[in-house]
């Protein structure tokens, strides 16, 4: 066999950058330099009202959400799998981001980030892309929906202008403060957010270019500014949030680029610099194992959907790889965990998009209105910012395929479903798809035991029985063999007759044997023999027999055999038979 070359090697390795570099390839001119500016504006001038809404749902100031879709929308585009995909931060991650910022601090959450950065860029070189198909639709159905619930609890506040305080992790004590708050309610605030609401939810059937985020928010802060002329306050960006930055002082959002930091010397949960050491990346690996699941998940997905959209094909490896070094380069200027987002890429594919050049020039729109528009971002009022969360709540939680799942999917489904939706809601969501995996995991098991069937043929049903004496009993495997149904379905081979003497074993439909299977076939030829039964296989695929061999199961005489050939399987059955009507100590000096 000739050995492997390093050009062999280096093609089975996921590659980086494929995405940009088969976009250019198939040719690049401009009209898709058009096409890709148009969209690339248009998701821009999505992505600033909702990186900033998504950063403060968040529990971080708006400006590290622009930050994020500025430093990991570049990095992501340049080195993904994806050519449609545009990343950023995204509603998926609210509930997980936001207990590692109360614990740890925006500090503690970027170094989470990065930690879950490398922990994706090695799964995409281990190549577990295609890990994705085995999170089965219950689960990610059950853990959007509950985590669109979360997202939109946490911004009953600001809609309602209430004085809650800080709200904690779990949603069950922070839904009691918000009622025990609700005295508190400003009118005015609630104005402002119905208006924008409604704005939101008319604007797209009027079927014009502007974006409905955008006019939204344009409607939210003209309202405020009105109420402001008589007088009547209404909590906005530059009130909530202050920044001080290369040694200047300000409201709302920093007019700069993002600047390079070392993301452990932000501010902890006591407003101090965090201390990097051992016990602070133990106590975040487990955050950091979340983000990077949730992020693996989620950008997947999209890449999926968008080939769906596009008829073209992802590089699912690359797309983790890609996605990891985003979330590495991004918290050293300021950016929180970013992942590929659905609608943002249904919008950039609907907007003509060719090319990931697209998602760079949709960062570059976002870094513009950072430097420029600064402080009219500030005006945004935070009742307005509210209503645009209730809008992603309500798309994220997919309310109505979850209803229609919950009427007609099969009944262990739907209990995989409430499972995962009640475990995000009340607990959170690493809970709930860990659980939900194990428990489509168990039924799977279950399933799969209940295919796999052991039968005996008789007479003329198949060509391995007919023919065939009496003493010598032919059963029929169908099914993968593993820890969840060996058992049960060697147990009838265990109950012969007094008058077997040779029992045919047909093989061909066991795809599979685990080390579960090999103990219990073991087992069953040590009884057999004890009964003074020989056991022949027929049929077991090469990759089976080979397991059976280095387990130790091997071939012995008058004990056990194993044949190809169903022909030939018989006639040793009957020479084994002519044998042994001697006696049965006889029986054992028989070769196989």
């Amino acid at each position: 066999m000739a050995k492997p070359t390093l050009a062999t090697l280096l093609a089975g390795l996921p590659r980086p950058g494929m995405a940009l570099y088969e976009s250019l390839r198939g040719g690049y001119g401009l009209r898709e330099v058009r096409h890709d500016l148009m969209a690339g504006l248009t998701i821009g001038i999505v992505a600033v009202p909702l990186s900033m809404a998504l950063a403060i749902a968040t529990g971080v100031p708006p400006q590290h959400g622009l930050y994020t879709a500025i430093i990991a929308g570049i990095v992501i585009a340049l080195a993904g799998g994806s050519r449609f995909s545009i990343s950023g931060p995204t509603a998926a991650f609210v509930v997980i981001l936001f207990p590692i910022v109360a614990h740890y601090g925006i500090g503690g959450l970027l170094l989470a980030t990065l930690m879950a950065g490398l922990i994706l860029v090695a799964l995409g070189l281990a190549r577990l892309g295609t890990l994705i198909r085995y999170v089965p639709y219950p689960v990610v159905l059950g853990f959007t929906t509950g985590i669109g619930v979360v997202i939109a609890l946490l911004q009953v506040p600001d809609f309602l202008g209430l004085e809650t305080g800080q709200l904690g992790e779990s949603t069950l004590d922070n839904a009691a403060i918000i009622i025990a708050s609700l005295p508190t309610l400003s009118f005015s605030e609630l104005s402002v957010g119905l208006l924008t609401l409604a704005t939101l939810l008319v604007w797209p059937r009027l079927k014009l270019p502007v974006p409905a985020p955008l006019m939204g928010l344009v409607v939210g802060t003209l309202a405020a500014w009105g109420l402001g002329l008589f007088g009547v306050e209404v909590d906005t960006i530059a009130s909530r949030f202050h920044w001080e930055l290369q040694g200047q002082q300000g409201q709302g959002i920093p007019p700069f680029l993002p600047a390079l930091t070392l993301p452990w010397q932000l501010s902890g949960p006591d407003g101090t610099p965090l201390t990097l050491d051992l016990a602070l990346i133990r106590e975040l690996l487990g955050p950091a194992i979340a983000i990077a699941m949730l992020g693996a998940i989620e950008s997947l997905l999209c890449a999926v959907v968008a080939d769906g959209l596009t008829q073209t094909r992802h590089d699912s490896n690359a797309e983790l790889i890609g996605q990891g070094l985003g979330n590495i380069v991004a918290p050293f200027f300021g950016g929180i965990t970013a992942t590929a987002a659905l609608a943002r890429t249904a919008t950039n594919i609907r907007s003509g998009a060719r090319s990931p050049v697209a998602a760079v020039i949709h960062a570059l729109v976002v870094l513009l209105a950072v430097v420029s528009l600064a402080n009219l971002l500030g005006r945004v009022p935070m009742a307005a910012l509210a209503s645009l969360l209730f809008i992603i709540a309500w798309n994220m939680s997919e309310a109505r395929h979850f209803m229609h799942t919950l009427r007609s999917a099969p009944g262990s489904d739907v209990a995989i479903l409430v499972v995962c939706f009640v475990l995000t809601v009340v607990f959170d969501m690493v809970l709930a798809v860990g659980v939900g995996v194990g428990l489509a995991a168990a039924l799977f098991i279950r399933r799969m035991a209940q295919v796999t069937q052991t039968t005996r043929l008789h007479g003329d049903t198949d060509e391995l029985s007919r023919d065939l004496p009496h003493q010598v009993a032919v059963y029929d495997v169908n099914g993968p063999l593993f820890f969840g149904a060996a058992e049960r379905a060697l147990a009838s081979l265990r109950q012969v007759d007094r008058e077997i003497s040779v029992i045919l074993l047909d093989m061909r439909d066991v795809p599979s044997l685990d080390t579960t299977a090999i103990v219990a076939l073991r087992s069953l030829i040590g009884e057999l023999h004890a009964q003074h039964v020989g056991l022949i296989m027929v049929g077991m695929p090469a990759p089976l027999l080979l397991k059976l061999h280095r387990a130790g199961v091997r071939r012995e005489r008058g004990r056990l055999a194993y044949v190809k050939a169903p022909t030939r399987a018989k006639r040793m059955a009957l020479r084994w038979l002519g044998t042994a009507s001697a006696t049965p100590v006889e029986r054992h000096g028989i070769p196989a």
